[in-house]
């Protein structure tokens, strides 16, 4: 028989609808929108509310002023590839696959077949399943295709990205017109010098036959004029029409800019992730926002050119900011300010090697990018902002990483964070918003391509950050801040002097690395060392082995695998010219 329905179940069912809707929601509060910034190479002391009083960074610091600012924000990696793989998949690169054995540390060449395995589980993926809009514009340098010219296995809309707009690659010299070699130059001087050989032979051989001197064959004739052509061939093809291949703008997987345009391109990636934004405002989004400031070569756009009082490289920060500021203002002018957090990054600490980024600086820490361990490579900005929920001007001084952000968005979102994987990110809201005051980083780990180059403890109870270096990159010339000779560090041979035991520094009281402890100078030297050993150790035991995505097999040039508008290798295609910065 039915039992009536008395009035306390008729209260009882209307809290439990009002709780129900209360935590559904609609779509825009039950889930925050998400902004991500990253800048390509920006150094720590580049920016204003890092140390910059020279640089002007107003867009930067208002984040900072009104959210929440990281001072050991940790990169993963000292360099582009490996550090975006760590920060799309919240796992060190190397359980990619992207971890360099030899000099090969980034993708190379657009039309190479290695990159971010199709298998990973990017925090965009998660994010796709919770019902986000997902974009990215600007760079992405994780690869396009694997085996054919539109299998795009690596590319962004593979990977969790319902649009894409921007560089599948990256910046490169050979991008400006005019520019330097930037990709293997000894290899392209050795593949010339190759090619000059054989045609002064082809022609040398050619002379005597026809003067009559002594015999030469057709045949052999043949062989060196074939020499010649393949040698020029493997030279020119590649390497000089590098600005072709490499330097293209995709929106989806639709190539349309080849080679791209650096004049407009600033304006067109500022107006794109603008109008993403206002496309989708009515629902949950993600935009990832990977500007290709301020890798060289460096942008001379009209409104910020000589502006600054840091040179090139200073009016290249100032336009980046500018571009950052552009976006925050259509989050506010749409109202979207308490629903959204905004998160602000650099890949990796600056290029000191660079004569073109002359000015970086990567504040009072050690090193720069592709210098393994050392701080100043991989210490960035780290800046999340978001009204109503975090605190303003709060300052966290415990270690974090980028790997840190695929758990936050995804427990943020209501997903489920990946199971069959291990994942080295640790989600920050306890700590952002202040119910956690220790980080939960006690250990991390700084690789230099696959090879694990330093390690840091932040012991229980203790404000101390131990950090041990078991090899360092050998500075070029002698006495050097960096590889000035080779222009970025390499991890392998030769290239690095490993000590035993580790050099051992305390953050704490010595962030720029400058004075290694002792067992005379350091009470618990000893304890450091077997902590740290113990924990590599454990930390071996998680590792599988997986394809090595920067094989050279994987990383070379392979023309079937080109991406192309039009017919190959007849690529070429222009879009609408945009504008950027303002007037004056």
């Amino acid at each position: 028989m039915d039992l009536p329905v008395t009035r306390p179940s008729l209260l009882g069912l209307l809290i439990l609808t009002a709780s129900a809707q209360c935590c559904v929601g609609s779509p825009g509060e039950a889930t925050p929108n998400f902004v991500l910034m990253m800048v390509d190479d920006l150094g720590i002391g580049d920016v204003g509310c890092y140390g910059n009083d020279t640089v002007r960074t107003p867009n930067i610091d208002k984040l900072a002023r009104g959210g929440v600012k990281l001072t050991q924000h940790i990169a993963a990696a000292p360099l582009c590839t490996p550090s975006r793989t760590a920060f799309m998949t919240g796992r060190y690169p190397l359980r990619s696959g992207l971890g360099a054995k030899g000099r090969v540390q980034v993708i190379l060449f657009l039309a190479g077949s290695g990159g971010l395995p199709p298998n990973e589980t990017t925090f965009a993926k998660v994010l796709q399943t919770r019902g986000y809009a997902t974009g990215l514009v600007g760079k992405w340098h994780l690869g396009v295709n694997c085996e054919s010219r539109d299998d795009h296995c690596h590319h962004p809309n593979n990977h969790g990205f319902d649009y894409f707009y921007g560089l599948p690659f990256t910046l490169y010299d050979d991008c400006k017109p005019g520019g330097k070699p930037d990709i293997l130059g000894d290899v392209q001087g050795k593949l010339w010098h190759l090619s000059l050989v054989a045609a002064v032979a082809f022609l040398t051989l050619v002379s005597v036959r026809v003067t009559g001197l002594f015999e030469v064959g057709k045949k052999t004739i043949g062989a060196l004029a074939l020499l010649w052509l393949a040698s020029f061939s493997v030279w020119y093809v590649p390497f000089k029409l590098l600005g072709t291949w490499n330097c293209i703008l995709m929106r989806n997987r639709d190539v349309v800019e080849q080679p791209m345009n650096l004049e407009t391109l600033t304006g067109r990636l500022v107006s794109e992730a603008e109008r993403f934004v206002e496309r989708n405002q009515h629902k949950p989004f993600l935009l990832f926002l990977s500007l290709a400031h301020v890798h060289t070569p460096l942008f001379k756009s009209k409104g910020f050119a000589g502006k600054s009082r840091n040179g090139l490289y200073g009016d290249n920060v100032e336009e980046a900011d500018w571009m950052m500021g552009r976006v925050v203002d259509v989050i506010e002018k749409l109202n979207l300010s308490e629903r959204t957090l905004i998160y602000f990054t650099s890949d990796h600490g600056g290029h000191i090697e660079s004569s073109e980024a002359s000015g970086g600086w990567n504040g009072i820490y050690r090193g720069g990018k592709a210098m393994g361990g050392w701080e100043g490579g991989i210490r960035v900005p780290g800046i999340f902002h978001w009204p109503g929920r975090l605190p303003a001007g709060k300052v966290i001084e415990e270690p974090t990483s980028l790997m840190d952000v695929y758990p936050t968005l995804v427990n943020l979102a209501g997903g489920e964070l990946p199971k069959d994987r291990i994942l080295d990110g640790h989600d920050l809201l306890p700590l952002l918003e202040g119910r956690s005051r220790r980080s939960e980083h006690e250990f991390m780990f700084h690789y230099c391509g696959m090879y694990l180059n330093a390690a840091r403890w932040h012991p229980h109870n203790s404000n101390a950050i131990f950090k041990v270096h078991f090899f360092t990159p050998n500075f070029s010339p002698p006495g050097a801040g960096g590889c000035y000779e080779t222009k970025h560090c390499m991890c392998h041979g030769g290239y690095v002097t490993y000590h035993n035991p580790p050099l051992m520094f305390n953050l704490a009281e010595d962030p720029s690395e400058r004075t290694a402890l002792t067992a005379e100078t350091e009470p618990r030297y000893t304890e450091v060392l077997r902590q740290i050993s113990q924990a590599v150790e454990e930390h071996r035991k998680t590792l599988q082995p997986v394809p090595n995505q920067l094989s050279w097999g994987n990383v070379l040039w392979k023309p079937w695998l080109q991406p192309c508008c039009g017919t190959f290798p007849f690529c070429s295609c222009s879009e609408a010219r945009g504008s950027s910065g303002p007037a004056g």
